[in-house]
């Protein structure tokens, strides 16, 4: 058995390459010997989102606070909200974060595939997120 205490490991701002706005990652565990999952708790600010993105063996999104939007690649940005889980496929091309007025968090749950957690992509734009607002 293993406990991570709280604190033990440090937040971490977003990275710019992958984020845009103000994110916070809180980890939660890594992959080891016995465990190719991977989870972190993610904070973003109003207006803050993701690069797009996929992940070799999927990946699984759990809302905890807020309210939040996801888009996969060619398909409506769906609205979602404390309590819900997504799945995103493998390799499925996919975004997710904050609305422009309410942040988000969740907790993200990917596997590790010979040493590869996700690939990163373009980001989406601030002129393609500005359209969204319609929704």
């Amino acid at each position: 058995m293993q406990i991570t205490k709280i604190g033990s490991q440090a937040s971490a701002k977003g990275p710019e390459d992958w984020f845009t706005g103000q994110v916070r990652i809180d980890p939660l565990f890594l992959p080891n010997d016995a465990r190719r999952g991977a989870a972190s708790n993610v904070t973003f600010e109003p207006g803050a989102r993701t690069a797009w993105h996929t992940h070799p063996l999927g990946q699984t999104l759990i809302v905890t606070a807020g309210c939040g939007w996801v888009q996969k690649e060619g398909g409506p940005v769906i609205e979602i909200h404390p309590g819900d889980v997504v799945w995103f496929e493998p390799n499925e091309k996919h975004w997710h974060g904050a609305t422009p007025v309410t942040g988000m968090t969740h907790i993200a749950i990917q596997e590790n595939l010979n040493g590869k957690l996700v690939d990163w992509l373009e980001k989406v734009t601030d002129e393609q997120y500005a359209l969204l607002k319609a929704y």
